[in-house]
């Protein structure tokens, strides 16, 4: 009798979680969809404002000041994407207020035309919202990192219409070679929910039609060549990203003065460029470029724009500023090595984002979400070839690399960090 009542207990404890993690990720996604949504609509405004009024760009440096000023009352100096990671690896807290002052910051950050994306602060967003909510559900200590991972599926899902990336790449950025399996229902439930969620509230998911050419084994070949060449700029893009702001903090540690002087750089690239193109995210240079138009250098102006805005303390992501680099890198040399440009563009985004991010399984789905599943052959080759020869390096410092790229070896090593045996 005994042995039965445990049977049944045990076998119940499945639909108990199945049923606990769907109200969870419903309530996490609701709330993050609805956060998630009002800050693309907020970002969009700023944008228009700043394309309608240009005068705005010098205005820049005292938003940097601004911005500044927000961190250091609110005391989250210092707190970003990576703090979100190590919530997840070791349960540390997510500020509260990160949440309202990465939104407020990233939208100053666009109206003012510096060079960021989104999802850089979806994920803190995201990841607040999910931690704060786990916790006013006293969620135990091995759950709140799943609540947390819910946010950044939500928003992130919520913020580019894709669902099935925004569920993988949550699971899959923390811990590279282990996925949180048990986050699957609760950050596929958050990401379907703030996805309708986004819909509902007119933002609209982010697809390009891009055609795919007939399997080929030229063709193939060719997609190998761009996939190394989209590996070495994930590199130049991620320590570029970083080595800005290493150099910017020494030799500025002031962050007004540094948020200042990152201003009037931003300024004086915009001018020595002659055009706008390179402020705010680039959204529609990713459109030209998958329509087949990129300009040469495009894409080498859009990483140091990226990092000098991020690197001296302005606020958003570095993921649609890679999708702009990728974009514009694959249009180009795609067209020189035989591709169609406007396919070389799509597979250069993905093998970009792939190789910055160390997320190939959420970088197919990404291909997928964006462009359709026609070449997904030729986007998962470039995606693996990119993952492999980005090394350990990456946008995310706190992302643990558990198990090597090269060899059925657990390493257990952070990205970015120098190790001996890098194997």
């Amino acid at each position: 009798m005994e042995k039965c009542k445990k049977l049944l207990l045990h076998i119940g404890a499945y639909p108990a979680a199945l049923l606990k993690w769907l109200a969870v990720g419903a309530l996490i996604g609701g709330i993050g969809g609805v956060i998630g949504s009002l800050f693309h609509i907020g970002v969009n405004h700023a944008t228009q404002m700043r394309l309608a009024h240009p005068w705005i760009l010098y205005l820049l440096p005292v938003l940097g000041l601004v911005i500044a000023a927000m961190y250091r009352l609110t005391r989250v100096e210092g707190k970003d994407t990576n703090a979100v990671i190590e919530s997840v690896h070791f349960g540390k807290n997510v500020p509260v207020l990160l949440v309202p002052v990465i939104l407020v910051s990233t939208v100053l950050t666009h109206l003012g035309g510096g060079s960021a994306g989104r999802e850089g602060a979806a994920l803190q967003i995201g990841g607040g919202i999910g931690f704060e909510t786990g916790r006013l559900l006293h969620l135990g200590e091995k759950d709140l990192p799943l609540a947390t991972l819910c946010g950044m599926s939500a928003v992130f899902s919520a913020l580019f219409g894709t669902p099935l990336t925004a569920t993988v790449f949550s699971m899959e950025v923390i811990s590279v070679g282990v996925f949180y399996y048990a986050g699957l229902i609760p950050c596929l439930t958050a990401a379907l929910v703030g996805y309708l969620v986004s819909l509902l509230m007119g933002v609209p998911p982010t697809r390009f039609a891009v055609a795919a050419p007939e399997p080929d084994v030229l063709m193939m070949l060719a997609v190998m060549v761009l996939a190394v060449g989209c590996a070495a700029v994930s590199i130049l893009f991620c320590r570029g990203m970083q080595k800005t702001g290493k150099l910017a903090a020494r030799l500025l540690p002031n962050p007004y003065l540094r948020a200042a002087v990152g201003g009037v750089l931003v300024i004086l690239l915009t001018v020595l460029a002659g055009s706008t193109d390179y402020n705010g995210a680039g959204m529609e240079m990713v459109e030209r470029a998958v329509a087949g138009e990129a300009a040469p250098w495009a894409w080498l102006l859009k990483l140091v724009f990226t990092a000098v805005t991020i690197g001296f303390g302005f606020k958003g992501g570095e993921v649609v500023p890679s999708f702009f680099v990728g974009a514009c890198f694959g249009c180009v040399l795609g067209g020189l090595l035989g591709l169609p440009a406007g396919f070389g563009a799509a597979l250069g985004l993905a093998a970009v984002f792939c190789g910055a991010v160390n997320c190939p399984i959420a970088s197919v789905f990404l291909s997928i979400e964006l462009f359709g599943s026609g070449g997904v052959l030729y986007f998962a080759m470039a995606c693996a070839i990119s993952y492999l020869l980005s090394g350990y390096c990456g946008l995310y410092s706190s992302q643990t690399i558990l198990y090597s790229k090269m060899r059925a070896e657990f390493i257990n090593i952070h990205t970015n960090e120098n190790e001996e045996h890098h194997g």
